[in-house]
């Protein structure tokens, strides 16, 4: 367990310092590393660390991006220091909250809140695209604790009774000039502060069409990781710009000025995690 703890909080080094370009990190999966029995789950999880603790100055924690594989999932453990998300994109997954289980289709995304017991598996015959993400109460501090039970073959809810959301456009709403960009981006808040106990301020997701943009903002109260669902674009942070695609992870300091461009052909789907400077700190709205 040491070793994939230890592999699990490795990754690229302070993103902070570095050029704009450097800072956003891609998802690549030749890197993915395999692992068996995740917390005494089944199986294998082939995944690799984007974004550690260094990413962002508040308690975020960190990203990973892979794959569960066919029969393979995490099994169920707690955590008393941190809070997770488990995000799948495509297929299906049993998600576990406390002991209570049901099929969730992707693309989908579940938290698993501090203290609450959580697990996750793949009972299909193809591998499913899956993300998480976690947010602690102390800077750079993980912990767990495992309960044996890999959740294979348990009761299933036909629906279920956590705290979940499915990451589908139709959900979404047009906001025009969106904090003052150009054309008309769909949005959503799919989590607000309410749903987390730790510092963890909010799940937005965002879609620009193409020709679109989202305007300049500055936060002061919370930093964002902006994951790329799909398509292509660029970012304009401080005056510098970057090409983005599908995959990539880009971190937002405090007082980062950012923009998104949808300068591709298809639309620019993304997903923003923020985390506030302390509990319940937000910035305003600009739109």
């Amino acid at each position: 367990m040491r070793i994939v703890l230890a592999l699990l909080l490795t990754t690229l080094p302070l993103l902070a310092l570095e050029p704009l370009a450097e800072r956003i990190v891609h998802t690549d999966p030749a890197q993915y590393r395999p692992i068996k029995n995740v917390h005494h789950g089944a199986g294998e999880l082939h995944y690799v660390g984007l974004l550690d603790a260094t990413a962002l100055s508040t308690k975020f924690l960190f990203l990973h991006r892979g794959v569960l594989q066919p029969k393979g999932g995490i099994g169920n453990h707690f955590h008393h220091t941190i809070e997770e998300m488990y995000v799948i994109f495509d297929g299906e997954a049993e998600f576990t909250i406390n002991g209570r289980t049901s099929t969730l289709q992707g693309p989908a995304a579940v938290p698993c809140k501090m203290g609450d017991a959580h697990a996750i598996y793949n009972a299909s015959d193809k591998p499913v695209e899956w993300m998480n993400i976690a947010v602690s109460t102390v800077k750079g501090k993980y912990d767990n604790f495992d309960t044996n039970d890999d959740r294979v073959g348990v009761p299933k809810d036909a629906k279920p009774i956590f705290v979940s959301t499915l990451l589908d456009r139709k959900l979404l709403r047009p906001v025009e000039g969106y904090y003052g960009g150009k054309g008309t981006v769909q949005y959503r808040r799919a989590f607000p502060p309410e749903v987390f106990t730790t510092d963890w301020a909010y799940i937005d997701q965002l879609v620009i069409p193409p020709g679109s943009s989202s305007g300049k903002r500055t936060h002061q109260e919370v930093e964002e990781v902006y994951y790329v669902m799909n398509g292509s674009g660029s970012v304009e942070v401080n005056k510098e710009t970057a090409a983005i695609r599908k995959g990539d992870a880009i971190p937002m300091l405090f007082g980062h000025q950012q923009s998104f461009t949808n300068n591709g052909s298809a639309d620019l789907e993304l997903l923003i995690i923020g985390v506030a400077r302390v509990k319940g700190a937000l910035d305003p709205a600009g739109f």
